[in-house]
């Protein structure tokens, strides 16, 4: 394909894709306490056991302090939990808690209903298929 082309497809495609990220974003009032900071860290406890304070304030890359009070926000809604190192008791390490996982999951299912129920009603058949077999060059996208 033609640098002309691909020029033109991720002209037309970047617009739609961040609006349609956005639009997810907004849609399920159950994350609406949550910034996206704080969602992203929820996702990212839930990839792993634990992680520490500072281990996560590199990856989302802000301030040690900022992280701190994001955390702590956290702990008052009850999403995560902090648990001190046996081997190390200086480190604390933050885990995802039960309710944690449990507004995760509600926040994809009022994700996924919506984007269910817009295909079913906006597109045809033929787009339907279409989107199904978008899905493989979309995950390349992401992943590249």
């Amino acid at each position: 394909m033609s640098t002309e082309k691909s020029n033109a497809i991720a002209s037309a495609l970047r617009p739609v894709l961040a609006r349609l990220n956005r639009k997810l974003r907004k849609l399920s009032p159950s994350d609406t306490v949550l910034s996206q900071t704080e969602r992203s860290i929820l996702v990212l406890l839930e990839q792993n056991e634990y992680l520490l304070s500072a281990e996560l304030a590199v990856i989302e890359k802000i301030t040690p302090q900022s992280m701190g009070a994001i955390l702590n926000h956290l702990s008052e809604l009850h999403l995560v939990s902090k648990t001190a190192s046996l081997d190390d008791k200086r480190k604390v390490h933050i885990s995802i808690s039960a309710q944690g996982k449990e507004m995760l999951e509600q926040v994809r299912h009022e994700r996924d209903e919506w984007l269910s129920k817009a295909i079913a009603e906006v597109c045809t058949e033929q787009e339907q298929l279409i989107l199904k077999e978008a899905i493989g060059p979309l995950t390349k996208l992401v992943n590249f």
